[in-house]
């Protein structure tokens, strides 16, 4: 047997698990998508479903929508994440500690977590509404996820909580593989902490940085459990993204073949954040790289 057989045969189990598992269903979602599938059968309609999509208004707002989500939560999360990296590199006692205690919300289950936001929002015997009654910024209860631009923004919260922990352990390792002698210099120098950390320690760990921005885009975008849990994509479609879109269109209103155009249509938007993240991640690696 050749060494070209051999490898082939090595590579056979993961090649026809990908094939069952990523490539038919894929293929089997573009053809459905060029159909009106629902419970009592199908029927061809060409690029009707795309076409349908993209005169929609709502659909395009829905883009929008999910795009603001992305940004806002993955902003979020870097400037925490790295902040709280920073609080964990530092040489305090207790660190340790401090270490672990940041790890659940990544650890526990998304339901278990997102069923304790739901107790926090809830308006009558929430946490949240009663302080603000207390301190008298309300007069009465406040339902955080029955009007739309409060459970837009209690959502992020609660997603941004779940990915912070994520973010923090990735650069806290990325921090600690600095070389120390650089701080070291730095500080014989007389150079400051904010100095330091801007002229060091960014540019340092800057590939992990751009990494975990476009990877996190990339969950926050095919976040659902969240969302789901809290809202089910509303109030009145506020907290509507382009996954629940699909899942409401394709599974809720057996609507197969429009839940297959969007799904395609996601498909091709994450497809192009792969190659900007290949892209982008090539840049930086390459310039400081050659620093």
């Amino acid at each position: 047997m050749s060494e070209k057989t051999f490898g082939l045969l090595l590579i056979a189990p993961a090649m026809l698990f990908i094939a069952v598992i990523v490539a038919w269903p894929l293929a089997e979602t573009i053809r459905l998508s060029f159909m009106e599938a629902g419970l009592g059968g199908e029927e061809y309609v060409g690029l009707a479903n795309y076409q349908d999509l993209l005169e929609s208004r709502k659909f395009n707002d829905t883009i929008w929508r999910t795009f603001y989500w992305m940004f806002l939560s993955v902003t979020l999360k870097l400037i925490l994440g790295l902040i709280g990296a920073t609080l964990l590199n530092a040489a305090v006692p207790g660190r340790a500690l401090f270490r672990v205690l940041v790890m659940p919300p990544w650890v526990i289950p998304i339901a278990i977590g997102c069923i304790g936001w739901l107790w926090l929002y809830n308006g009558y015997f929430g946490v949240l509404s009663g302080t603000m009654m207390s301190l008298g910024i309300t007069d009465g209860p406040f339902e955080f996820l029955a009007h739309k631009r409060s459970a837009f923004y209690s959502a992020i919260v609660t997603d941004v909580w779940v990915g912070v922990p994520m973010v923090t352990l990735f650069f806290l390792a990325a921090m600690q593989g600095v070389n120390r002698d650089l701080y070291e210099a730095a500080w014989v120098d007389g150079a400051g902490r904010w100095y330091r950390f801007r002229r060091i320690t960014i540019p340092q760990i800057m590939p992990v940085i751009v990494s975990m921005a476009l990877l996190s885009a990339i969950w926050t975008f095919n976040s659902f459990e969240i969302i789901w849990i809290l809202t089910e994509g509303g109030p009145r479609s506020a907290t509507t993204t382009l996954i629940v879109d699909t899942y409401k269109t394709a599974i809720g209103n057996y609507k197969f073949g429009e839940g297959s155009a969007r799904a395609v249509i996601i498909v091709v938007l994450l497809g192009l954040f792969s190659l900007l993240y290949l892209f982008f991640l090539g840049k930086v690696n390459k310039y400081y790289g050659a620093k």
